[in-house]
């Protein structure tokens, strides 16, 4: 990362960085894509299986992993700041917090995840495919969650397209464990959905390796990195991670957790519906990568200008983001508008399926508007490390009226499962507003100018 004088300086900027986070974004997104596709292709009660295994994983991963996330916001700032022996430690302790955090997640899995698949009483078949492709996912939680440390520290040092080449070194593996695993090809047990657990699993194991090749050998990565720093342990530091990362990763788990319930919800309909509104649901959440990506290097951004004290320049990046992200999204859902039905097809060969998934990526368009405008309206406040009041109002949000409106209109009007698109779609919007005038109170009254006010 480098200062810039311009405006046509910081959108080249922007792009330097949001290119390589974006094709890691999707590449990591494609691993829930061929997950998803080819369960789908093996069978209707697979796809709606790891459907559901999906939905009880995402808001625990990304929220938990949110936590660590703080990693880049922290660290870019001491990067500005010019602290190379901060940007150490906190990479060091990121570490640490990883291997806490994920130790936490199987063991409380070993008992919790039998009894929530019970609740939900499932078929049979969709209960034993989901149990299954999660129990394959857990083995790759420390690897995991070790990578998303690295990957925020890269970033925070503005070299994304470090993990855009191990990403996409990554791809033909996970494709092709996914394709022995699940239908069983060359050899390889038949595991159907529950193959892509473990497919997905070994890649993990396979991208952490790399990552961490990378950052030990060369520089300015290995600058930072050394066994004395992990012979250091601060609880001092560890707090400051906690102090951000806690009320990030909060309010990516009310977020994911809200579309979790969502698919719980709907998991009360038939199979049809499940498979449909999951299908939907993945094509925004893989065109949601953009804005996403487009976040996370507004947070680096901001973070680093906030950190040299430059906070015009910290004010441009959060507005550009904003712009960019909405526009993005407008031309990308009227895309899929336009050819609903032919995106459906890569989800299913059942005509009932594609039917509905076309019908809910009608709604879809005005869902992804608003959720672009949140998302990076929300990274524009991390970079600012202003997250506790972002917190409430994502909270607020996402339970008090993305959920209760969506299950109104889903119930009580004609809408049937329509109904929690458009629910999602009104609440997210209203995040969208009240972080955006979250951001302008920030900028005017904490970081106006040259000179910030003592927070």
């Amino acid at each position: 990362m480098y200062q810039t004088f311009s405006t046509k300086e910081k959108i080249k900027q922007i792009f330097v960085m949001l290119i390589p986070i974006l094709i890691t974004q999707l590449g990591m997104f494609s691993m829930v894509f061929f997950n998803t596709i080819m369960s789908g292709k093996y069978s209707s009660s697979d796809l709606a299986g790891v459907a559901i295994g999906s939905s009880i994983w995402s808001p625990v991963f990304t929220g938990l992993s949110g936590i660590l996330l703080a990693v880049s916001p922290i660290a870019a700032q001491r990067f500005g700041e010019k602290k190379g022996k901060e940007v150490s430690s906190i990479l060091t302790h990121g570490i640490y917090l990883a291997l806490i955090i994920a130790v936490i997640i199987i063991i409380l899995g070993i008992f919790l995840l039998n009894p929530i698949l019970t609740a939900m009483n499932l078929p049979d078949s969709v209960h034993d495919t989901a149990y299954r492709y999660l129990a394959g996912l857990a083995f790759g939680i420390i690897p995991l969650f070790i990578f998303n440390v690295l990957r925020s520290f890269i970033y925070a040092l503005g070299k994304t397209r470090v993990v855009m080449y191990i990403l996409l070194m990554s791809l033909p593996i996970n494709f092709f464990l996914n394709y022995v695993l699940i239908f069983g090809h060359w050899g390889f047990p038949e595991l159907g959905g529950a193959g892509a657990g473990y497919a997905t699993s070994i890649t993990y194991f396979v991208i952490a390796g790399m990552t961490a090749a990378v950052i030990i050998k060369q520089k300015p990565f290995s600058d930072f990195v050394g066994l004395k720093y992990f012979k250091e342990f601060s609880g001092e530091k560890v707090k400051e991670i906690l102090k951000i990362g806690v009320p990030m990763g909060l309010s990516i788990f009310f977020e994911t957790s809200m579309f979790a319930v969502v698919t719980i919800l709907i998991s009360k309909f038939n199979i049809t519906t499940i498979a449909a509104y999951q299908s939907a649901l993945n094509i925004v959440s893989f065109l949601y990568m953009i804005p996403m990506s487009i976040s996370m290097a507004q947070t680096v951004l901001v973070g680093f200008e906030v950190g040299a004290g430059r906070y015009n320049d910290a004010k441009a990046y959060s507005w550009m983001g904003i712009y960019l992200g909405a526009i993005i999204a407008v031309g990308a859902g009227l895309l899929v508008v336009l050819f609903r039905y032919d995106v459906a097809g890569f989800y299913s060969n059942e005509p009932a399926v594609i039917a509905l998934t076309g019908q809910f990526l009608i709604y879809a368009l005005f869902f992804m508007i608003s959720d672009a405008i949140q998302a990076t309206a929300l990274a524009a406040l991390r970079g600012y490390r202003d997250v506790n009041i972002s917190f409430v109002i994502t909270l607020i949000a996402y339970w008090l009226i993305c959920l209760p409106v969506g299950y109104l209109l889903a119930h009580y009007t004609g809408l049937g499962a329509s109904g929690y698109w458009v629910g999602l779609t009104i609440g997210l919007l209203a995040a969208g507003i009240s972080l955006s005038l979250r951001l302008i109170f920030i900028q005017k009254r904490r970081f106006n100018g040259n000179l910030a006010e003592v927070v």
